[in-house]
């Protein structure tokens, strides 16, 4: 090999390894701000739980908390930014492939370029909530709206009752998948003690399997809400956790689906640690 050939291969060395440092700095910020969220929700809703239901439980009712606190505003745009990191990393899976064997594998980078659509848009509203130009809204006005819209469209009724149920079986597979403990695969156990594993078994089952339980009834209420054809059916994250008091069980049940939120923003703090990227 001669030397300009020896050159390119170190600057394609190095150029890779640069986007790796990039893309797992994106990745670790991003975890951690899906757990911030996800821990002020479950706060949220344990309030709700207890009888205060002057807040939202849901990603705008998190970010008015964090607004009212001392550099609530340095949170708030920390968090977008850790969001916008999200979005990167799961568009270079989306591109490149993710970690692990199954990677390069077309449904993984479909999932993943589906992931990166969505925490674009979270990423989107959080940073306008921060400078002042909403982004906090209400997510059940926003599920009904957009109900509302595809009601309106030809076949709209099967657009969303088969989306709902979408929604209702990935709810489901989140679930199953928490319960089975899939998350070890993308995991460096290797490098937890025992104690930290069992912890992080403990917030991901119970993490996943609430945050599974959410999905699947948020699902069934879209497709009610296509059937019935009414558009107010439709429920966004709070009144989907606000339902939970109103089963036979009352509050107990909302108050573990909200321990669960809780549960699974750790949860995410650990991946962000601990994830392979």
């Amino acid at each position: 090999m001669n030397t300009s050939s020896m050159a390119q291969t170190g600057r394609i060395r190095a150029g890779r390894a640069a986007r790796g440092s990039v893309t797992e700095g994106a990745a670790r910020a991003g975890l951690t701000a899906r757990g911030v969220i996800y821990l002020l929700v479950g706060v949220l809703a344990l309030q709700v739980a207890f009888g205060d239901s002057k807040r939202q439980a849901d990603r705008g009712g998190a970010l008015a908390a964090l607004s009212d606190k001392p550099f609530g505003s340095v949170v708030l745009w920390a968090l977008g930014i850790g969001l916008v990191g999200m979005a990167l990393w799961r568009l270079s899976e989306a591109l490149f492939g993710a970690a692990g064997p199954d990677g390069r594998k077309a449904g993984k980078r479909l999932l993943s370029a589906a992931r990166c659509v969505f925490y674009a848009f979270v990423a989107y509203s959080v940073l306008s909530f921060a400078a002042g130009s909403g982004g906090g809204g209400s997510s059940d006005k926003q599920s009904q709206d957009i109900t509302a819209r595809a009601l309106g469209v030809p076949g709209g009724q099967w657009l969303v009752g088969v989306a709902g149920a979408g929604v209702a079986v990935a709810g489901v597979w989140i679930a199953v998948k928490a319960v089975r403990r899939s998350f070890h695969d993308d995991l460096k156990l290797g490098e937890m003690s025992p104690r930290i594993r069992k912890l992080v078994d403990v917030t991901g089952v119970g993490g996943g399997v609430a945050r599974g339980a959410v999905f699947a009834t948020a699902g069934a209420f879209a497709v009610r809400a296509a059937v019935d054809y009414e558009p107010k059916k439709a429920k966004g994250l709070d009144d989907t956790l606000r339902s939970f008091a109103e089963t036979p069980l009352g509050p107990w049940l909302l108050v573990c689906v909200a321990a669960g939120f809780v549960l699974f923003g750790i949860f995410s703090f650990a991946m962000a640690r601990w994830r392979r990227v």
